[in-house]
């Protein structure tokens, strides 16, 4: 697969329902998720349960599909901002479908992709949008932190090679 992306936003937030804040940098630890944040806490809102998600990653080009109103979800225009979403990170150029059980490197950090993520109603609660049937199928990713480092706004994403 011949593909390169970019990092474009990183988001963290303390707690489960708390305001993302937008980092330009961020650490990322091996089996813990990105300092600060509330899974690397493990307080996040899904924290018990037992897949990846040490950082969760999203497209920006989903965004821009639904703020036009493109399917699954036609003639309805939702806006979510890069900080409205709940993801870490926000990419450009990366196939995120493709990357469940793959290896990939963002910056100087390798990640392992895990479950596709699915949309859920406690996100369209907390935005007052109607987001859960415009993101089925197409809710970002979850994934492990295979080797830790910095990430930084801007940073190339590729695949590695397994």
């Amino acid at each position: 697969m011949s593909w390169s992306g970019r990092l474009l936003h990183v988001h963290i937030a303390e707690r489960a329902s708390a305001k993302m804040e937008e980092l330009d940098e961020a650490k990322l630890i091996a089996g813990r998720g990105i300092e600060g944040d509330r899974y690397f806490n493990g307080i996040g809102t899904y924290s018990p349960k037992p897949d990846a998600r040490e950082v969760t990653l999203i497209e920006m080009e989903v965004l821009d599909a639904i703020a036009r109103g493109d399917p699954p979800f036609p003639g309805d225009k939702v806006e979510v901002a890069p900080g409205e979403h709940r993801r870490n990170l926000t990419t450009l150029g990366v196939p995120l479908h493709h990357l469940v059980g793959k290896r990939f490197r963002v910056g100087e950090v390798v990640l392992i992709g895990g479950r596709l993520n699915f949309p859920c109603k406690y996100l369209e609660k907390l935005l007052a949008r109607p987001v859960y049937t415009a993101l089925l199928n197409r809710s970002g990713l979850n994934c492990r932190i295979e080797l830790g480092g910095t990430i930084r706004k801007g940073d190339p994403i590729t695949p590695l090679d397994d």
